[in-house]
């Protein structure tokens, strides 16, 4: 069998990863290529960054030539007014047009189900600072691909303030928890059949910690999660004990389910 081509989206801006970089943080694009080689090496991974192009000509030149595409994570903010955002928008409408099968991870979800007609806002019930618990799959999610062997209810990774709100038309929703009612989807867009998750299964909970060690200036002060430190630490002993319990091919069946998905004809 021939190798296939993916498209790998990073939602972050250049800023973002040079300083994630020099504080020794893969990027999101990163984690997620480690995350794919834990299962196949039977891919010619591309990855493409939208905020740092003028234009997109070059990648839309050859972008049918991919079989899928896998968009992350980000530290921005949809309903934010700035060019880099824009881009992004603009890309994964050109990419309905193009790619037929997208898996949309947290930021990736916001892009997509903003693209398509949908809303994201400031999540009401607050925010998940490294891990989500109690997912919940409904119905639809326990008879869906995307949750093939994956228990109906679990934790998993996760780093998100914003949730979707208004889901684009057809979408079917999926899962749910307590802070984000809408923790998976799956709709059609142009010719892409979008799967979107709203937490992350391909990034490790020690790279949560690191980044909650690395944002606690902002997620006390900005953010406003924490009161202080010592309220930061009790959250991260409190992911620490996750981690000993956590399966990792558990954790990461959905990424799993998609690549059976993308390899199927």
């Amino acid at each position: 069998m021939k190798n296939l081509n993916l498209l790998v989206v990073e939602g972050n801006i250049q800023e973002e990863n040079d300083t994630f970089k020099l504080n020794g943080i893969p990027t999101h694009a990163e984690s997620l290529k480690e995350s794919l080689s834990y299962y196949t090496n039977d891919l010619n991974i591309d990855v493409f960054n939208p905020c740092s192009e003028k234009n997109f000509d070059k990648i839309l030149h050859n972008i049918k030539k991919y079989d899928g595409l896998i968009w992350g994570g980000s530290s921005l903010n949809i309903y934010n007014d700035c060019i880099e955002i824009k881009r992004q928008i603009s890309f994964m409408k050109e990419c309905f047009k193009n790619i037929k099968k997208i898996l949309a991870i947290c930021w990736g979800m916001q892009v997509a189900v903003t693209a398509a007609g949908g809303k994201v806002n400031k999540s009401e019930n607050g925010a998940h600072i490294g891990i989500a618990n109690n997912i919940e799959i409904n119905e639809n999610g326990i008879n869906h691909p995307l949750y093939r062997s994956k228990d109906q209810k679990f934790n998993s990774p996760a780093f998100n303030f914003d949730e979707v709100v208004t889901l684009p038309e057809g979408a079917i929703h999926l899962a749910s928890n307590k802070i984000n009612k809408i923790q998976s989807i799956n709709f059609k867009s142009g010719v892409s059949d979008v799967w979107g998750l709203q937490y992350h299964p391909e990034i490790t909970y020690h790279k949560m910690i690191t980044l909650i060690k690395f944002r606690k200036d902002k997620l006390i002060n900005t953010r406003k999660c924490f009161k202080d430190e010592k309220e930061i630490q009790e959250h991260i002993n409190f992911i620490e004990k996750e981690i000993k319990i956590s399966v990792k091919e558990s954790r990461m069946q959905e990424l799993k389910n998609w690549l059976d998905y993308l390899k199927a004809a």
